[in-house]
């Protein structure tokens, strides 16, 4: 158990180091923080996903697999936020239905995979992170913005084409299913942006609280992040059991669905003008709790074996 929350400790120290800082900055400086959410969604984070997929290793039938269970997963996510939010706001509701389903598998996920499972785990847990990648980008514009203001299929469908993550995984996924490689200059420039990803993402969650103060933390933000770290595991158990995966399989999903809410749905709701503040509380509250909830999960997941 030390062990354990001491890599839990290693883990989420930067996280809120990184995110004080930004808070810090936009409590004493104006920040323009559409422009860095930008950035962040239309260059860092497809250059992140292009070099993640090049470079991990991953077997096409347990991929196929993993991705059928997350996306069961996050169905059941996203439906159980959304009746959360019943009787609420519609951009309320929108958001907590967000926040319940895009959870943070990559950041916090990825290094918790690693020291619980090692090599084999994070394998698995990279998977885990490109499907919620693409659902994330998938689903939170719709979420955000179908049927509001008018907005129909069309324009959610053009929305969602437009975010270059989306088909920069496409190309990525022919490139490594053709065994091109890109020339070295391309992809350490890749690299490095993808080495950016995190921190900006970070920095905007601590921009977003500094310049906004400390979130109201109501009682459906209190009730989402519960969802998020208790009820999100659950599902995951379920869903994973449902299609097959047993042992280290199942046990990385468990453990990915275990994570809090992740800062990109607070980039996205920002740049879909959704309900920042409800997400912003969700991700911070959530992330705090995670301390906790993460740390029983590890020690609960050997009884999957």
């Amino acid at each position: 158990m030390a062990g354990v929350f001491q890599a839990l400790t290693t883990v989420l120290l930067p996280v809120f180091l990184v995110a004080g800082l930004g808070a810090l900055l936009a409590s004493r400086f104006p920040i323009d923080q559409v422009t860095i959410a930008r950035v962040t969604l239309y260059l860092l984070s497809p250059a992140l996903v292009l070099d993640v997929i090049l470079r991990t290793p991953i077997k096409a039938s347990e991929a196929v697999q993993l991705g059928t269970a997350y996306l069961l997963t996050l169905s059941g996510c996203l439906l159980l936020g959304w009746v959360l939010g019943l009787g609420r706001a519609d951009a309320e509701r929108r958001s907590l239905s967000a926040s319940v389903g895009i959870w943070n598998s990559g950041n916090m996920g990825l290094p918790i995979a690693l020291f619980a499972f090692g090599q084999a785990g994070f394998d698995r847990a990279t998977v885990l992170f490109l499907a919620s990648f693409i659902g994330m980008y998938a689903v939170a514009p719709a979420i955000y913005s179908l049927g509001r203001s008018g907005a129909g299929a069309r324009q959610t469908l053009r929305n969602l084409l437009r975010l270059p993550a989306i088909w920069v995984t496409g190309v990525a996924l022919v490139l490594r299913g053709l065994h091109i490689t890109l020339p070295e200059g391309i992809t350490r420039g890749v690299e490095l942006l993808a080495q950016a990803t995190l921190p900006m993402v970070l920095l905007s969650l601590g921009l977003q609280l500094g310049a906004g103060g400390w979130p109201r933390l109501t009682r459906h933000i209190w009730l989402a992040s519960a969802a998020r770290l208790i009820a999100g595991p659950v599902i995951a158990l379920g869903c994973g059991a449902a299609v097959g995966l047993r042992g280290p399989g199942l046990a990385v999903l468990v453990l990915s669905a275990s994570m809090p809410t992740a800062v990109n749905a607070l980039l996205l709701a920002r740049e879909y003008e959704a309900d920042t503040d409800t997400v912003a509380g969700v991700v911070l509250l959530s992330t705090l709790g995670s301390v906790l909830t993460v740390a029983a999960v590890v020690t609960l997941l050997p009884l999957l074996d």
